[in-house]
């Protein structure tokens, strides 16, 4: 489990809502990663002050909300319905007489509730769903569920919406540098190699290692793993890069890849590279790979044979 991926479950974690492979996974990288563990704290202490307010919320609310939540989490962003303008002035009148007496709205619970409720009152203020005048827009991309046909000649579909935007930044901005990670994992090929390639430089950062030691041992692109490889050659002699080099040492398909890593294994003699690269003297099948191995031995006046 990687830091994204972490930061998205935290929020469940705290309410109980994760399997518990999940959850068993969540807990031991937050044991290992300490930016992680301070996120954790932070959510929280964030879910401590949301369970010290009360506000009695009606079921259906709550079961609209969670389905929503994991939607947005399996798709990448939340659906986003826009309100008719009848409909949602009624709605907010109705909001302003119910909190007449709440006081001002500025504790966390009664901004969820705010955003829970519009979010209701947005879905509902058409009878039966979404009509022909609530089709995505042409910045907006629809995911098909379901497709139901009615005894009456209607048509009824489900669907789940992703709106594209954009941002501009430096590359040392964390909310880029949070899109970048995103985009090291991409489906799309030229989207992982323009960002692992705009990492370089960056590996220093927990975000960006992470996401450049997972396109090293698993992109299954030649030319993302030799980016990600270029990318992390300022911090290759950190321990979590290093024992990413013996994995790929061990089990990249590419033999470019491997003479790189032992390329940048020459500035750390010890008796782990020692015997990964006379491992990689007996068993690998290139001979240029075994080759370089074997140089770099010689030049460590290091035994060739088995260590």
């Amino acid at each position: 489990m990687n830091c994204d991926s972490a930061t998205k479950l935290i929020p469940l974690y705290y309410y109980g809502e994760l399997e518990p492979d999940d959850e068993d996974q969540l807990d031991q990288h937050l044991h290992e990663c300490s930016a992680c563990r301070g996120e954790a704290e932070r959510q929280r202490s964030l879910a401590a002050a949301l369970d010290r307010r009360q506000l009695d919320i009606p079921p259906l609310l709550l079961e609209e909300c969670r389905g929503d939540l994991m939607a947005a989490i399996a798709g990448g962003a939340p659906r986003q319905v826009k309100p008719a303008r009848g409909p949602w002035a009624l709605f907010l009148d109705a909001l302003r007489a119910t909190f007449a007496g709440f006081g001002r709205l500025r504790q966390p619970l009664g901004a969820l509730a705010l955003i829970a409720l519009g979010y209701v009152a947005a879905r509902y203020s058409t009878s039966g769903g979404a009509t022909l005048s609530t089709l995505p827009a042409d910045n907006v991309y629809a995911n098909v569920t379901a497709v139901k046909a009615g005894s009456d000649g209607k048509v009824e579909i489900s669907f789940d919406e992703t709106r594209r935007r954009q941002l501009t930044g430096r590359v040392d901005d964390p909310a880029i540098q949070r899109l970048l990670a995103a985009g090291s994992r991409d489906e799309n090929t030229e989207v992982r190699l323009a960002s692992v390639g705009l990492m370089k430089n960056r590996a220093d950062s927990p975000q960006a290692m992470d996401s450049l030691l997972n396109a090293l041992a698993n992109d299954p692109n030649d030319g993302v793993r030799l980016k990600a490889l270029d990318a992390l050659k300022p911090v290759a002699s950190d321990a979590r890069v290093w024992k990413t080099f013996s994995q790929v040492l061990a089990t990249d398909a590419n033999p470019a890849v491997r003479m790189q890593v032992i390329d940048l294994m020459v500035n750390r003699r010890d008796d782990s590279a020692v015997g990964a690269l006379q491992n990689l003297i007996e068993r690998d099948d290139n001979s240029a790979v075994r080759l370089k191995a074997s140089k770099v031995l010689k030049d460590w006046n290091a035994s060739i044979g088995t260590f």
